[in-house]
């Protein structure tokens, strides 16, 4: 069993100052208490069986982020980033929260129909 960033909330806990331009946050309470703390999956025998619980995306680049732990006091997240290339890397929320196109307009949004997946299955799923 992973053990989640609930205790965060509580205290300091990221915040999208954003939301309202974009009409959702990218992380809610709800959403973040599902997501492993960062170095969570460190020890996974098979990165494939990592399940990721949230999904960022941006209709404008074509680019999907797959978070499978992150820090809900600073936003940073790690996971499967689909871009210029298909690696594993860390992300800050902050840092997609701000991207704006079209005068303003937040690039990057969080996939409210998301059912949570393994890596295995999105990489299948992307072939």
């Amino acid at each position: 069993m992973h053990e989640t960033m609930g205790n965060a909330w509580a205290t300091g806990i990221w915040r999208d100052r954003h939301s309202g331009t974009r009409g959702h946050a990218l992380m809610t309470e709800e959403v973040g208490r599902t997501v492993p703390a960062l170095g969570a999956n460190e020890d996974a025998k098979d990165a494939d069986a990592v399940l990721a619980p949230v999904k960022f995306f941006s209709p404008y680049t074509g680019w999907r982020w797959y978070v499978t732990e992150w820090d809900a006091a600073t936003g940073l997240c790690f996971g499967l980033v689909e871009g210029f290339e298909t690696e594993w890397g860390y992300f800050d929320l902050t840092e997609l929260a701000e991207v704006t196109v079209f005068g303003g307009v937040p690039a990057v949004e969080r996939d409210l129909y998301w059912e949570p997946q393994t890596i295995g299955a999105i990489r299948r799923e992307a072939r």
